[in-house]
């Protein structure tokens, strides 16, 4: 019998609890991986996170693995495929988004050196622990998320209101918000 207590956001199914348990809140400072989760939070506007993860592989092979140099240079051909492909999310905004994020995401890289020293520099390169004991403590947005959300809208991001903004911040570790009883919450400093 598993013992271990966890965020209670993520029980709901096996899927939910290895994401929690691998990935959520481990600080992340690739660059690849930044764009990765940047691309499926704003996917995930409006829709339940674990919808995006039963579709999470099914976007790898969509959008050639992430690679944000690829997506900038996709075709209408190539956006026209993604709208009928019915294992991602079909729809135009956000499929159009993946590609003009893409472009600027690497102007990001260009004008900072990468998308991680551009990201990290919010939080002062190490993540925000906050203290939540369980979810009617959690917030959707922050200040911060605010703060970030309109840096990356004047850079010509999309989908990045402060909900996804925060929702990034969460998945990239830039802040802590496994809950105090949760066992995960001390263990995902890199």
């Amino acid at each position: 019998m598993e013992t271990k207590i966890r965020c209670s956001w993520c029980n709901s199914s096996d899927l939910y609890k290895k994401y929690h348990d691998e990935e959520w809140g481990v600080p992340v400072y690739d660059d690849a991986t930044l764009f990765e989760f940047l691309i499926l939070e704003t996917f995930q506007a409006g829709l339940s996170w674990i919808t995006i993860l039963n579709k999470r592989e099914n976007f790898r092979k969509a959008f050639d693995a992430f690679d944000y140099k690829k997506i900038a240079s996709y075709s209408e051909d190539k956006i026209q495929d993604l709208l009928l492909d019915s294992g991602i999310i079909r729809n135009r905004l956000k499929v159009r988004a993946a590609v003009s994020n893409a472009i600027a995401f690497m102007n990001v890289q260009e004008e900072f050196g990468s998308f991680s020293s551009y990201i990290w520099k919010f939080v002062d390169g190490k993540p925000i622990i906050n203290k939540l004991r369980n979810s009617s403590e959690a917030k959707a947005t922050t200040p911060l998320s605010d703060t970030i959300s309109k840096d990356l809208k004047k850079r010509g991001f999309k989908f990045v209101g402060s909900t996804v903004v925060y929702a990034h911040m969460q998945a990239t570790g830039m802040v802590n918000d496994h809950f105090e009883d949760c066992w995960r919450r001390n263990t995902v400093e890199i």
